[in-house]
């Protein structure tokens, strides 16, 4: 039995892509080399791996495959970028995955400002919840993620992402320099249930509040959009002020509370090289313009992997 890259890169293309079509745009290949690929791995395993539908999805055999798959070829790149960072040309593609509010409030600011700085390696965003991020992290769907507030190890914190209240730029309070969330108890409260519902629910419980959302809301656009309405107010990380209309306001709320932003790879497997060269690289970004944004970058950078 022989099995070689080039099939499994255009396998785990496929899946990812969720067709044929769209994994050779993806590997720049005509779709019939995709296809002879995929095929000539299935006939080394002498069992389907591709159930032919739309989307394309994953046989029982080929969902077993699937994570050693990602673990052969996140180790061929590997060994690739080491040898790149020895010649000092560090290059490839690194897949970032992190939560929407992070992927719309940070990531943008990050892409534009690596793709000056390291023009040679190529960032692919993925968005997901939380609990997706994790999981493509660890089953190698994703090189890299910035997490919210994952355990002490390797890593660099981006940023100390507060949370402020969202009103109307006509509410009552809309003036103040500070909201307390005791003095929005009388206001219908929104909430999108996702990572920040638990932090939401802290601010409540420090402030001796019950904690009873009017509306669950899971898109942040809907929220805003309903906050724009006059509906009611919710609770934002300061990460989402670019996505803040001129009609509202983020504010400063108490009691205080914040979360982490942290760049970190994978637990169980060799982190893709070019993660610490992103990773110096946006630090480096962040504290540059940390007296315009909203974000405390604070410390040093942890040991990478």
């Amino acid at each position: 039995m022989t099995v070689n890259l080039p099939q499994l890169r255009a396998f785990l293309a496929v899946v990812d892509a969720g067709g044929f079509s769209a994994a050779a745009a993806e590997l720049g290949m005509s779709q019939s080399a995709v296809s002879h690929a995929v095929a000539s791995l299935e006939r080394e395993l002498a069992a389907p791996l591709l159930v032919r539908a739309t989307p394309v999805r994953t046989t029982v055999l080929g969902e077993q495959v699937l994570p050693h798959a990602r673990i052969a070829l996140s180790a061929v790149r590997s060994v690739e970028q080491i040898a790149a960072d020895a010649t000092e040309t560090m290059t490839g593609t690194v897949r970032l995955a992190s939560t929407p509010t992070v992927c719309q409030g940070l990531i943008p600011g990050l892409l534009r400002h690596w793709c000056e700085d390291q023009p040679r390696i190529t960032v692919r965003v993925f968005e997901g919840d939380s609990s997706e991020v994790s999981a493509w992290l660890e089953n190698g769907t994703a090189d890299a993620a910035v997490l919210i507030d994952p355990p002490p190890g390797p890593g660099i914190q981006l940023a100390m992402d507060g949370y402020r209240a969202l009103l109307p730029r006509d509410h009552p309070l809309a003036g103040e320099p500070l909201v307390d969330i005791r003095d929005l108890e009388d206001d219908q409260f929104l909430i999108s249930p996702n990572g920040c519902e638990a932090r939401i629910r802290t601010i409540h419980h420090l402030a001796g509040l019950r904690f009873t959302p009017t509306h669950r809301v899971r898109d942040l656009a809907t929220l805003i959009s309903m906050v724009q309405a006059g509906i009611g107010v919710t609770v934002l990380s300061e990460v989402s002020r670019s996505l803040i209309p001129p009609d509202l306001i983020l504010l400063p709320l108490e009691p205080r509370t914040s979360r982490r932003l942290v760049l970190t790879g994978p637990d169980a497997r060799p982190w893709h090289p070019a993660i610490r060269t992103l990773a110096e690289s946006a630090a480096h970004y962040l504290a540059r313009t940390d007296s315009g944004a909203p974000f405390a970058v604070e410390g040093p950078a942890p040991a990478l992997p």
